[in-house]
């Protein structure tokens, strides 16, 4: 046993230095990490603690409260919603933020660091605890700002970035957007002008919902269009707002006749917004969202924007029948003359059903024949159309649906401007449309691939 004892002796010394470490060094380090850590820290709590925000500055005190699980509200000087992304912003910057250096603790002095006037003051609650922060000059780096911590009357050099805190003002936290809605949440849209109205309803289908016109017209919507106005509305910001009070009372009498009323309907509710522009030689607009609230003024380009009228909105395609409609498609130019036949999910031709079609080329032609859409129109209703060319059209394409009938025709003629005269069973009139499909014709000898591709 005696040889034994200076290995065990050691295994002692081992495990005591091992327990020395567990329960002395590595506490201390945590310790001293954590101490560390939260020197480096400006603030002692985290962002989901924060339920009371007030921001000061030259322009006045904004109060802000936050219900755990709700939005922020402003509840000083007014009460209104808060913009969630601003005011999270700030609480983000600052939870996150840093201190680079303590720089003096109870200063006698806080002109050097231009915390005797504070360009903001940030006051945070939490319920129990609260904590000030007066945000003061710019540090030695332009993304570093001096901060003066209420709580230990320390000036702290910190990584705030100055854009972050100035200029805060009520107008910058309270909430702008006029509307409150997802497109996926769209269900109807109605465009009321002063002489007319325009009713759009969507319909769920896979991949994306469907557009619909249901007046003046029954009629397909253009989904580009549409998405387009959706996003504007999403987008429409007050740039000021006139509270309740002697200026809105003074402006209020001016706006009386709405250039667009808009009416969402979204996750089962109605949203209202109505654009005015009452000297349109001024270059103002305004917008309200109830008659006896604020008054919101708005881009004057909103109201080109959210003006559209049937024309722009409708599905412009002229062909008039969607590509899984079509069965036979007959294809006729001045070079070319053949029909197509859907069948068993491929194309063949009408008079050579054995041939190989290629199926790349005449998917690519069936589709930009039947999504070639009008881009301006020349006749609401289709005259004489020997003046467009369009008595023997320059090209001709005639769409049989399933049932045999024909489904859509598209024929097109002269080219004047760089634009083509055409018409469509879609839409009646008169149209002009791009020239590209003229060229973009393939040969029967391309569609069997023995010949070369029209360049796309």
């Amino acid at each position: 046993m005696r040889r034994y004892w200076p290995t065990a002796l050691m295994a002692g010394v081992f495990a005591a230095l091992g327990l020395y470490l567990y329960l002395v060094e590595l506490p201390e380090r945590r310790t001293e990490e954590a101490t560390a850590t939260q020197a480096k820290q400006i603030l002692a709590f985290n962002e989901a603690e924060i339920t009371t925000l007030t921001v000061r500055s030259q322009s006045g005190e904004v109060v802000l409260t936050q219900i755990p699980g709700q939005a922020w509200t402003i509840t000083a000087p007014i009460q209104t919603d808060a913009d969630q992304r601003q005011v999270q912003a700030l609480l983000r910057a600052l939870v996150t933020g840093k201190v680079s250096r303590l720089v003096e603790e109870h200063p006698a002095s806080l002109t050097p660091f231009g915390l005797d006037r504070p360009s903001t003051v940030v006051t945070l609650g939490t319920g129990t605890r609260q904590e000030t922060l007066s945000i003061g000059d710019a540090g030695p780096l332009s993304s570093t700002l001096y901060v003066l911590r209420a709580s230990d009357q320390a000036v702290l050099l910190t990584d705030l970035a100055p854009k972050d805190f100035l200029n805060k003002t009520l107008l910058s936290l309270r909430r702008k957007e006029l509307l409150q809605f997802t497109q996926q949440d769209a269900e109807r849209l109605r465009l009321t002008y002063p002489t007319t109205e325009i009713v759009l309803y969507a319909q769920d289908e896979k991949p994306k919902k469907k557009w619909k016109i249901r007046y003046p017209i029954e009629a397909e919507a253009d989904r580009t269009q549409v998405q387009a106005l959706l996003f504007r509305l999403e987008d429409l910001k007050a740039l000021a707002i006139v509270d309740p009070g002697p200026e809105r009372d003074k402006l209020a009498p001016s706006l009386t006749k709405p250039k667009v009323k808009i009416t969402l309907h979204a996750a089962g509710a109605d949203q209202v917004v109505r654009l005015f522009q009452p000297d349109p030689a001024s270059g103002e607009a305004y917008a309200q969202t109830m008659p006896d609230g604020p008054i919101y003024k708005v881009s004057p380009s909103a109201i080109k924007d959210l003006t559209k009228d049937l024309f722009t909105l409708q599905d412009k395609r002229l062909l008039g029948v969607d590509i899984g409609d079509i069965a036979m498609l007959s294809i006729k130019t001045r070079d070319e003359q053949y029909v197509l036949i859907h069948q068993h999910n491929e194309w063949v031709l009408e008079d050579q059903p054995t041939e190989k079609v290629r199926q790349d080329v005449a998917d690519l032609v069936v589709s930009r024949i039947v999504n070639l859409p009008a881009e301006e129109r020349v006749l609401k209703q289709a005259g004489p159309l020997g003046p467009y060319g369009l008595v023997a059209p320059v090209a001709e394409f005639v769409a049989t649906g399933k049932d045999g009938r024909v489904a859509g025709r598209l024929a097109l003629g002269n080219q004047v401007g760089g634009l083509v005269y055409a018409i469509g069973h879609r839409i009646p009139g008169v149209f002009q449309v791009r020239p590209d499909l003229l060229t973009q014709i393939p040969s029967r000898p391309a569609l069997l691939g023995q010949g070369a591709v029209p360049i796309p």
